[in-house]
């Protein structure tokens, strides 16, 4: 059995601890190291490598896509695969085209998680029957580019959160921004979808299955 070495970034000290109680069934696990955000994780890669990263989406200061996307950039062999709380097939999509190597959602069976990780491992890529079924039928019905999708990562996770109805005070609160930086996003993000109010970032959500 190859040796393998995992790195888990998740800012819940809780969930780490639980990944890692996990994991550690896992055949020829040799070293799991935590990273409590996105700094902490690039900060260790500077000086060891990993055969699997755990990355969780929502981080503070940046998020796991960008974060994923300065991986993949900086070290392209390392094999990551995205966690979070969301299921939507949209964050799946972003997180692949971004070159994750598989998806999962943080409900998902211990059971899942590892043969997810030992895939990844192996070079190969990772997401359950039932969100690949959600991504084919997303495609099919979206044949021209959809207006959230010229959004950033960042842009993205503040979109959902304003259409769920969350205060700036209270995204900058969850995200550790301040909340003149979060109106910034809104702003942005208003302009780049060519609307004007939070109930029409709502609406554009619920029609589009997002929320």
């Amino acid at each position: 059995m190859t040796p393998m070495r995992i790195l888990i970034c998740d800012d819940h000290k809780i969930v780490r601890d639980g990944l890692r109680q996990i994991l550690q069934r896992l055949e020829g696990v040799t070293s799991i190291e935590e990273a409590g955000d996105g700094n902490e994780l690039l900060n260790i890669l500077k000086n060891e490598t990993f055969d699997v990263i755990l990355l969780d989406i929502t981080l503070p200061e940046k998020n796991g896509l960008e974060i994923l996307q300065t991986v993949r950039s900086k070290w392209p062999s390392t094999n990551v695969l995205m966690l979070s709380m969301h299921p939507q097939e949209q964050y799946a999509m972003r997180a692949l085209n971004l070159g994750a190597s598989g998806y999962l959602t943080k409900d998902t069976a211990s059971e899942e998680l590892l043969l997810a990780v030992k895939r990844v491992s192996e070079g190969g890529k990772y997401i359950s029957l039932s969100l690949a079924e959600r991504i084919a039928l997303h495609i099919d019905k979206d044949t021209t580019r959809l207006k959230h999708e010229v959004l950033s990562g960042r842009e993205f996770e503040i979109l959902i959160k304003l259409a769920n109805g969350k205060s700036l005070q209270e995204i900058s609160k969850e995200l550790c921004i301040s909340d003149k930086t979060v109106s910034t996003y809104r702003r942005r993000i208003l302009a780049k979808m060519e609307l004007h109010k939070n109930n029409e970032l709502t609406r554009y959500c619920l029609e589009n299955n997002l929320i």
